[in-house]
């Protein structure tokens, strides 16, 4: 008989009974979808992996511990038959065949009335990934298959031409430490569908060339001030791109409400009775460090890390830092915008008590192809930051984690 490809199809599971045999690894990676379809789940297995337990346990399965018995398919809609009993799996799939149950089965795709494909989700999309036939079925090049959809349509490389998806408001999207990819998936899909970009220079420049080029791209640091300050100039370029009805992206470098002034914006819009969403972005205070081989804690060395800024200096009426207290802890600093004062405050922390010999490290440009790591100690740093010509932007790094790993340059 000639073989013919499979027939795709979506089914409708909410509280529909769905039969699911044998509690190992399969059930554990096909349990959780099921889950999510609303179905009314009953697992049949004398054992389960405590993954599939913790699922029982919070009610959101009922588990029938025992072997598989003649009838447990009655009712069913859908069996997923996945136990380690080739005679209970052949069983079962008559059972299903008489019964007219869709099943799929594990140990033995041509038997089986139904295939699971290879699915992934993005923005409320469902890809499922089938290959045509049961031989030459090769699940790795369908999952990659499946990847390769799901990373377009959530990165935005991949859009229906004539259905661009379009959401009139702001998005204020943190780009990361400045390496573009290491902003968010929903951050560089927001940026594809957006119509006007306003950057940060710390943002991830590379990701700006990647724009169609009907994308308006505008400077945050360019734009004109007039008689309002830098801020309140950029507040009134989001609301009025936004209320001319264009989906506009405010791309920042690191995350959006760690020393970005975020809140200001989204304050702003609210205002403005502009719609805004938010999509956090990896902060520089970890990854900088990370790219630099320094973890901020260290099993042993520190149980805890403090981010500061350091745009102004201790003695500085306008400081909301307690800088005697940062002194007193055990822990890592991480002091961001800060070179330009690091020797103010590297005097400060030993007035208060810091040892001088605390090691330091500067990594400039992090995550970026032009990163650079310089060591030196709270006694020694400033001058270092003045032989070395260290220059903005860098994250500074005090505490014992700095001596974790050899201070070498890191690529």
């Amino acid at each position: 008989m000639a073989e013919h490809p499979a027939y795709p199809v979506g089914l409708r599971l909410t509280g529909r009974r769905v039969v699911v045999l044998g509690g190992g690894q399969v059930a554990q990676r096909r349990l959780p979808a099921l889950i999510a379809a609303g179905a009314d789940l009953v697992l049949v297995s004398p054992e389960a992996t405590p993954s599939v337990e913790a699922m029982a346990d919070a009610g959101e399965i009922t588990w029938l511990r025992r072997p598989y018995a003649e009838g447990d398919l009655s009712g069913a809609w859908y069996a997923l038959i996945a136990t380690s009993d080739p005679v209970a799996n052949a069983t079962a799939s008559a059972e299903a065949e008489a019964h007219r149950v869709w099943c799929v089965r594990s140990d033995d795709a041509d038997q089986a009335t139904a295939w699971t494909p290879a699915t992934g989700t993005s923005e409320g999309v469902t890809v499922a990934v089938l290959t045509t036939s049961a031989r030459g079925r090769d699940p790795r090049h369908t999952a990659a298959i499946r990847d390769a959809v799901v990373a377009g349509l959530s990165d935005g490389t991949l859009v229906a031409p004539h259905h661009r998806t379009r959401t009139p408001g702001v998005a204020l999207v943190g780009g990361g430490p400045g390496d573009p990819d290491l902003i968010t998936v929903r951050g560089r899909r927001l940026l594809a569908e957006a119509d006007v970009v306003i950057a940060d220079r710390l943002g991830p420049r590379d990701l700006l060339a990647e724009l169609p080029p009907h994308v308006e791209v505008i400077d945050a640091a360019k734009i004109p001030y007039g008689r309002y300050m830098a801020q309140e100039a950029i507040n009134n370029a989001l609301i009025e791109h936004a209320k001319q009805g264009k989906s506009v992206v405010r791309l920042k470098g690191g995350d959006p409400f760690v020393f970005g002034r975020g809140m200001e914006e989204v304050q702003a819009l609210a205002e403005a009775g502009i719609p805004c969403t938010v999509v956090p972005g990896i902060s520089s205070s970890i990854s900088v460090p990370a790219a630099a081989g320094i973890p901020v804690t260290h099993r042993g060395v520190a149980h805890e890390f403090t981010v500061v800024s350091g745009h102004v200096a201790p003695d500085d009426a306008r400081s909301l830092v307690d800088w005697p207290a940062m002194a007193r802890l055990t822990g890592t600093l991480v002091v961001l915008m800060g070179v330009d004062k690091i020797g103010k405050i590297a005097e400060t922390l030993i007035a208060h008590g810091k040892a001088p010999e605390t090691p330091v490290a500067l990594v400039q440009e992090g995550t970026t192809a032009a990163q650079r790591r310089v060591d030196a100690t709270l006694a020694t740093v400033a001058e270092t930051v003045r032989t070395e010509a260290v220059k903005p932007p860098a994250v500074i790094v005090i505490g014992a984690v700095v001596d974790a790993t050899p201070a070498t340059e890191q690529p």
